[in-house]
């Protein structure tokens, strides 16, 4: 996977940003049931100030404008989805600080980062039916196309291939984690919204990628 550039995390970034506000009312209906249906509204107001602030944003180096983004969004976006995804950049931040490349590894590192936070800010797992059991094993395939040399293009594919797969399969799972989880039963037949959500933002990346 060649380096990447400061402009390929901008466009990630931006990218995230205007999906989320697009489906916000996509994902408030996934969210809505078995949750509290507040997914779509909490990203959306969230990554609107990432969109109205984007200009004002230091872009010295990776680290530093993740952490700008982290601050941003935990400002923002109410509920638990503020802490977890502020805590995700946050963390991806503070990988890219330990390398001068941001290459493939560097990315890996960067995703470890930021589901770590997850983990630690939401007390979640896999298992747990939450975002974390689709972007885990999709950052392990990534790290598995890396090591066997696969080029960037595919390496992109396969992980959002492998997102939209685990996103899917969470429909078999019974919800430990969040509103969802008081229903006990009740959501096994469902997908996780924020990790149909997750599949949702990367597959529109994947599929722009400039």
């Amino acid at each position: 996977m060649s380096t990447t550039k400061l402009a390929d995390v901008e466009y990630v970034v931006h990218s995230l940003a205007q999906t989320t506000v697009e489906k916000e009312k996509e994902f408030g209906d996934l969210d809505a049931v078995v949750g509290d249906g507040d997914l779509g509204y909490s990203l959306a107001r969230g990554f609107e100030k990432v969109l109205a602030d984007w200009d004002s944003f230091k872009r010295d180096d990776v680290a530093t404008f993740l952490q700008q983004i982290a601050l941003a969004i935990s400002s923002r976006i109410g509920g638990t989805s503020g802490p977890l995804w502020g805590t995700a950049f946050l963390r991806a931040s503070a990988a890219a600080k330990t390398t001068e490349t941001i290459d493939g590894a560097a990315v890996v590192a960067m995703l470890r980062g930021a589901t770590d936070g997850i983990k630690k800010r939401g007390n979640a797992d896999l298992g747990d039916k939450t975002l974390l059991d689709a972007l885990i094993p999709a950052t392990d395939e990534l790290e598995r196309r890396l090591a066997a040399g696969a080029s960037p293009e595919e390496c992109r594919t396969a992980f959002a291939a492998k997102v939209r797969e685990c996103a899917d399969a969470t429909s078999s799972m019974q919800a430990k984690r969040g509103r969802a989880s008081y229903s006990g039963e009740r959501s096994i037949g469902s997908p996780d919204a924020g990790a149909v959500a997750v599949a949702v933002i990367i597959e529109r990346i994947v599929a722009d990628w400039p």
